[in-house]
């Protein structure tokens, strides 16, 4: 189903995030992307020239930065239907290697930055009627592999978060569920591999053994995460309040035996 006239929010402006605001725009939503890598912020507008996209240089993290971004949407749109927050970091460490300022870093961007954008936003969110923000978690959040302890902690406190917010924000027209995803086929996901192959390995390899943990045999799509945005911003899903989603492959359901 095609949604028009509507306009969306999209954090991360690479991997999943990119591939979630194409389907959006497929939907016919004009999406407003974020993120703070310049880099990837000029590859996202390039990949998306021509389409009802925007690109802006932001960090989730920042609370005044979020405040006037928000501040400067309000002056582009009368209303806001989507929000989708998928900004993530990823670093590597256990409880005695963790720094505290991977800690600070990690909490601040893939848990405070949600947050701050559902806060800021709320007002436009408001105008829209019926809106929806999804939050990415992750099956992390659930089970963990080893030396994620910063990573998991972010994403699991997001399915509280959601929650939270779901019973606050429904009175409101706002529905909020978040989304779970297994080994999902994205530039973070090959850094993963990459990181966790030994010299002289075949990251490539490292990655099919990704797959394998998973029911399904391999590792998920953008395309498949997208399309459960897709349905999560529509009205099919207007029954759905304070849920997660898994899009895992079955790797919650398989025991490692």
């Amino acid at each position: 189903m095609t949604i028009s006239g509507k306009n969306a929010v999209v954090t991360g402006t690479s991997g999943i995030a990119l591939g979630v605001a194409r389907r959006l725009l497929d939907e016919g939503f004009a999406v407003t992307l974020c993120g703070n890598d310049e880099e990837q912020n000029r590859a996202a507008e390039t990949a998306l020239a021509g389409l009802p996209a925007t690109v802006a240089t932001l960090d989730v993290s920042d609370a005044g930065a979020v405040e006037r971004f928000a501040a400067e949407l309000a002056g582009r749109i009368d209303a806001l239907h989507a929000l989708v927050n998928c900004a993530a970091i990823q670093p590597y460490g256990n409880l005695e290697t963790t720094t505290p300022a991977d800690w600070e870093k990690t909490i601040g961007v893939n848990l405070t930055g949600y947050f701050l954008m559902a806060h800021f936003l709320y007002p436009l969110l408001k105008k829209a009627g019926s809106a929806s923000i999804v939050n990415f978690a992750s099956v992390q959040g659930h089970m963990n592999q080893n030396n994620v302890l910063a990573y998991a902690t972010s994403k699991g406190a997001i399915h509280a978060l959601t929650r939270a917010m779901a019973v606050d924000c429904a009175k409101d027209g706002i529905r909020v569920n978040s989304i779970s995803p297994g080994s999902i086929r994205s530039p973070m996901l090959e850094f993963a591999a990459r990181s966790l192959t030994p010299d002289g390995g075949d990251w490539e390899e490292t990655l099919a053994g990704f797959g394998r943990a998973h029911s399904a045999g391999r590792v998920g799509t953008i395309d498949e995460v997208a399309g459960l945005v897709a349905y999560l911003v529509g009205p099919e899903s207007g029954f759905s309040i304070g849920s997660d989603f898994a899009i895992d492959g079955g790797l919650r359901a398989k025991l490692g035996v």
